[in-house]
C-alpha cells in the first residue's frame, strides 16, 4: 500500500451519480457526480473529485470535516446566520464539523475534496 496518493482532477473512470436529497433541495435540479479516489484510516478519510450543476441546497456537515479545493466553477456558501462567501477556481476552504448553511452552485463546480468523519 502506497502512502502517497495523487488525486486525478479529470478521472477517466465513471463517477457515481446522484441528486440532492429532497429534504435539502431549495431550488434547481442539481446533478451530482463523485469520483471517489482513496479511503484511509478505517474508512474515516475519503478523497476524490466531486461535481455539481447549478442549484441551491442546504449543507449540513454534522460531525464531518471537509476540505475543498475548487478546480472549476463558482459556488456561494452562506453559513447559517452569516454572510455569503463566493469561491471559484483556485480557491480552497474548510467546512468544519457542525457547519450548517446554504450551498449555491452558480456555475457547474468541480472540486477536490477530503472528508474526515469520526
Amino acid at each position: 500500500m502506497s502512502l502517497l496518493k495523487t488525486i486525478d482532477p479529470n478521472p477517466s473512470f465513471a463517477p457515481r451519480e446522484n441528486v440532492v436529497a429532497p429534504e435539502r433541495l431549495i431550488s434547481g435540479d442539481p446533478k451530482l457526480k463523485t469520483w471517489a479516489q482513496d479511503v484511509a484510516r478505517n474508512e474515516t478519510v475519503h478523497t476524490g473529485v466531486w461535481e455539481a450543476t447549478p442549484g441551491v441546497s442546504r449543507s449540513i456537515k454534522g460531525e464531518t470535516f471537509e476540505f475543498c479545493h475548487i478546480l472549476s466553477g463558482v459556488v456561494e456558501l452562506t453559513p447559517e446566520g452569516g454572510e455569503p462567501v463566493v469561491y471559484k477556481a483556485g480557491d480552497s476552504f474548510v467546512m468544519k464539523p457542525g457547519f450548517v448553511g446554504i450551498w449555491k452552485t452558480i456555475e457547474t463546480v468541480r472540486k477536490i475534496y477530503v472528508t474526515v468523519t469520526p
